[in-house]
């Protein structure tokens, strides 16, 4: 088997995916590859902000802007570099989830995706499509989908 070289992971600062994170720099730091560690956000005013919050409850840290981003990334490299990985570099990307990893991917030129499986089991996923699900499908590289959530 061809080792890995570079790796790219998600991370929306859900413990979910820290457990991937984890998983992927472990691997990382096995093969001597490259992890780039992403976090996808869409830039918002006080007001959309103030709304989703208020939609979103417990989930409304994915719509705060690029602001929580740095400390989503911060944290997620704290815990790759625990897990094993050397070589990490921090991404903040601006737009959806799925196209945001995948432009990454082909940015860096990875050869290995890694995501969680939240959302991969539930009702809104089977019917509108998940992050692990969409990029399963529609990457050209590997994809490595972490049970994260069971």
């Amino acid at each position: 088997m061809t080792a890995y070289r570079t790796i790219v992971v998600g991370t929306d600062g859900s413990d979910s995916s820290y457990v991937a994170v984890e998983r992927a720099a472990a691997l990382a730091g096995d093969e001597g590859a490259t992890l780039y560690i992403a976090c996808a956000y869409y830039p918002t005013d006080d007001r959309d902000v103030a709304a989703a919050a208020d939609v979103l409850k417990d989930e409304a840290y994915q719509v705060r802007g690029s602001a929580p981003t740095s400390e989503i990334l911060r944290v997620a490299r704290d815990k790759a570099v625990t897990a094993g990985a050397v070589n990490v570099v921090e991404k903040a990307v601006v737009g959806e989830p799925v196209e945001s990893l995948l432009a990454l991917m082909k940015e860096v030129d990875a050869d290995l995706l890694v995501v969680g499986n939240r959302g991969l089991n539930t009702l809104a996923g089977r019917l509108l499509g998940s992050v692990p699900s969409d990029v399963a499908r529609k990457s050209r590289a590997d994809v490595l989908i972490v049970h994260t959530v069971r």
